[in-house]
């Protein structure tokens, strides 16, 4: 696979639908173009198309291994934005608006870990989440090491900081996204959960698991059966294990 495409100090490349239908409905004017591959021509790719046009952003017809080039992967969707790199943030509001299935998104309750951070960016993006939610405080942030060990999920699945955790958790609850928290002293099993409705899975920091406000408010709570001699899972492995059983029961 060849390496990816340089980009100045100001600018960096994202890709794949989510990550630029997010950055287009939040901050368009931090979009500078857009490469789409010339194969796309399915009813996602058209109603990109007229989100990018009603933005007044220049797209370039682009062939798939100019892409895979650009970004260093085949895993684009045929869909590569070259952007702001100072312009960072999203709303969740912007990715809620950007969905065209129903969600699943990860909250992450004060994840430490920068390297935990960034594998569960890695399992996000492998599960098909539309974004992982985390505190502004209390938690690691997207640093470098992160985005290093998420392998480049760091730039496919947005990634939302907010203020409040339990207020953007009563948001995505508005929205009509059930919201579902995983603990060990849950008395249901993750595999009793319903998830073919919208999901939101909420995991707490290593070792504290989730803090008392992030648990109230949660729809419900559940638990990852356990049937040897540890008593819990790395939250980047469980994050796993949470997001593929919604993907199995979605068929």
């Amino acid at each position: 696979m060849a390496k990816p495409a340089e980009t100045s100090p100001s600018s960096r490349l994202i890709y794949g639908f989510h990550a630029v239908s997010a950055k287009l409905r939040q901050s368009p004017e931090a979009v500078f173009e857009i490469y789409l591959s010339a194969d796309r021509k399915d009813v996602r790719a058209k109603k990109f198309v007229a989100l990018a046009e009603a933005a007044g952003i220049r797209m370039i017809p682009s062939e798939g291994e100019r892409l895979d080039a650009m970004v260093g992967t085949r895993r684009h969707q045929g869909v590569v934005a070259k952007i702001d790199a100072t312009r960072r943030e999203l709303k969740l509001a912007d990715v809620l608006d950007s969905l065209d299935e129903k969600a699943l998104i990860l909250v992450l309750d004060g994840v430490q870990d920068p390297h935990n951070l960034g594998a569960c960016l890695r399992v996000a993006d492998a599960a098909g989440a539309h974004a992982v939610i985390a505190p502004k405080d209390r938690a690691v942030g997207l640093n470098a090491t992160a985005v290093k060990v998420a392998s480049g999920a760091a730039d496919t699945v947005p990634y939302i900081t907010v203020t409040n955790l339990a207020r953007a958790l009563r948001e995505l609850k508005e929205a009509g996204v059930w919201v579902i928290g995983a603990t060990g002293e849950a008395e249901k099993s993750i595999y009793e959960v319903d998830q073919k409705v919208p999901v939101a899975w909420v995991l707490g920091a290593e070792g504290a698991g989730l803090r008392r406000l992030t648990r109230d408010t949660c729809d419900e709570l559940a638990q990852i059966p356990m049937h040897g001699s540890v008593e819990s899972l790395n939250v980047s492995v469980a994050s796993g294990i949470c997001l593929f059983e919604a993907r199995r029961q979605r068929g």
